[in-house]
């Protein structure tokens, strides 16, 4: 028994997911003589499991932005409003003020989400995020489909759609803070750009396949919409739930190499059968922080907000976070809607022609994340890809309508130059100030940090399209000026970190010369 006990404060949790031991029994039973690289596939897992958790979670973020198309049309003139062939869309989003309606449901989840994703961060950091990530999705699935089913049962209350927003806005907070630290514990500091930069195609990749499914069902039966990716988020869930490992520590992997875990490999397997042997002691298995080593709790205490706020960089990447994802997230929310406004093309094509901008986020996070790692250099990084977005962005809103060739190209290069550093600092940046060389090793800050710079971009991607909504009515131009003033105040709040980049850059430069 005293022996288990040690194994157990070896890691904060001892809930080794049923669906690993029930992998690694049949390895066993198999293929006996099998030796792999315990890590690597830890690693790989892991890598794979919080891709599709974070695909899924965009995934169901996403027809909003293709069904608006459809809960409001736009009425002929002509026609008599007494007639029954009259249609405006879905009510109560058939009347004259369906884009207040629209910037009121986009508010509901955005604000509800900022809000809830500083305590989120919190719980994070003193939970299993197997279980935090898990129950997520889950609510999040539901919440999805109960947005659609809304049209099965004809419920046309504003306040239904609100509330499910919101509840929708809390339980996303669960994903980045939960995925952002699972990638920060298993993939140490080697390689962290370019690494985040490929996981972090999956907000693309979800939006992508979000915008495909809505366009698929938008025009035979919108309700699909929503359900058809609710079920997979929480389905994908369940999936999470037998397969993610907290932590490196819990099945006896050392993340800083291979070479410090091999000599643990026969202790981990007996970790796992004691593991096993503990379900009928439920005292002894929970997803809780352990709190039963008080020494131990001292060294990993989780830090506060405060505390978290004084490391260096924090705050600045945190306020061009705002402004970087207010653009980023009224593309999300509006791009459909405004490519079939300005231009010929139905709900089905502007949704799909809608993603180009996704593609390029892609290769933008990922040259983003190689260029930070080459030079060490991510304000500057990010000063640049800002500094570019603004031209581009002024000259999609003037020749974007031109032809779809001449869309497609500048959507690319918009979406290429505005996701780029969205994306780092969520990513590489979060989780290098996560694990800051002032938290003096100490482990307990990275799903705070994260939550901190997340959330307060969050409440610029809630402020965007809040204002977009209604700056709209009065012309898409205005629109477009916003986002180009929001693209160089993010540019100018990183201002004294590239001074500091670039005199540290010259130090080194001196050093290697002498």
């Amino acid at each position: 028994m005293s022996t288990y006990r040690n194994r157990k404060m070896s890691h904060n949790y001892n809930d080794i997911p049923c669906g690993v031991v029930a992998v690694q029994r049949l390895a066993r039973s198999c293929c006996p003589q099998l030796r792999c690289n315990k890590l690597t596939i830890f690693k790989v897992s892991t890598f794979l499991l919080t891709y599709m958790a974070y695909t899924c979670y965009h995934m169901t973020r996403k027809p909003i932005s293709v069904v608006k198309s459809v809960l409001h049309v736009n009425c002929s003139s002509n026609v008599v409003h007494n007639s029954s062939s009259h249609d405006c869309g879905y009510a109560p989003f058939d009347g004259s003020n369906a884009q207040a309606l629209f910037a009121i449901l986009d508010s509901a989840f955005l604000f509800s989400y900022a809000g809830a994703m500083f305590l989120s961060g919190f719980v994070a950091e003193r939970v299993s995020l197997r279980y935090f990530l898990a129950l997520g999705m889950i609510i999040s699935g539901v919440c999805s489909y109960l947005f659609g089913v809304a049209k099965t049962w004809s419920i046309h209350s504003m306040a239904y759609f609100v509330y499910i927003q919101a509840c929708a806005g809390v339980a996303q907070t669960t994903g980045w803070p939960g995925v952002v630290t699972l990638i920060g514990r298993w993939f140490g500091k080697a390689k962290r750009g370019l690494v985040f930069g490929i996981w972090n195609s999956h907000t693309s990749i979800g939006n992508i396949l979000g915008t495909l499914i809505a366009a698929y069902y938008v025009e035979i039966d919108w309700a699909l919409s929503f359900m058809v990716p609710g079920i997979i988020i929480a389905l994908c869930g369940f999936v999470m739930f037998l397969f993610v490992v907290d932590s490196p520590e819990m099945v006896g992997c050392n993340p800083q190499g291979p070479a410090a875990a091999v000599g643990r490999d026969a202790a981990n397997e007996s970790d796992i059968e004691d593991n096993e042997r503990s379900k009928s002691r439920p005292s002894e298995r929970t997803p809780i922080l352990d709190r039963s080593n008080p020494q131990l709790n001292s060294i990993q205490r989780p830090i506060s907000l405060k505390d978290a706020l004084h490391i260096p960089g924090v705050v600045e990447f945190s306020l061009c976070l705002f402004f970087s994802k207010l653009v980023s997230y009224t593309f999300l929310y509006w791009l459909p809607l405004y490519i079939q406004s300005s231009s010929a093309l139905g709900p089905t094509l502007s949704a799909d022609l809608s993603v180009v901008f996704d593609v390029g986020g892609i290769f933008g996070a990922i040259v983003a994340g190689l260029i930070s790692d080459l030079t060490g250099m991510s304000a500057t990084t990010c000063t640049v890809m800002l500094f570019l977005a603004a031209p581009v962005l002024l000259l999609y809103q003037q020749f974007g309508n031109v032809s779809v060739f001449m869309s497609i190209f500048l959507l690319i290069n918009a979406g290429f130059l505005v996701n780029g550093p969205y994306a780092l600092i969520t990513t590489s940046v979060s989780a290098e100030l996560g694990q800051h060389s002032s938290l003096e090793g100490n482990a307990k800050a990275l799903a705070t940090v994260t939550a901190i710079i997340d959330g307060t971009g969050s409440i610029g991607a809630a402020v965007g399209p809040l204002m977009a909504g209604m700056i709209a009515s009065r012309g898409w131009q205005d629109v477009f000026y916003m986002l180009i003033i929001s693209d160089i105040l993010a540019m100018l709040f990183l201002v004294r970190l590239v001074k500091k980049e670039y005199h540290k850059f010259r130090r080194s430069t001196r050093t290697r010369i002498e």
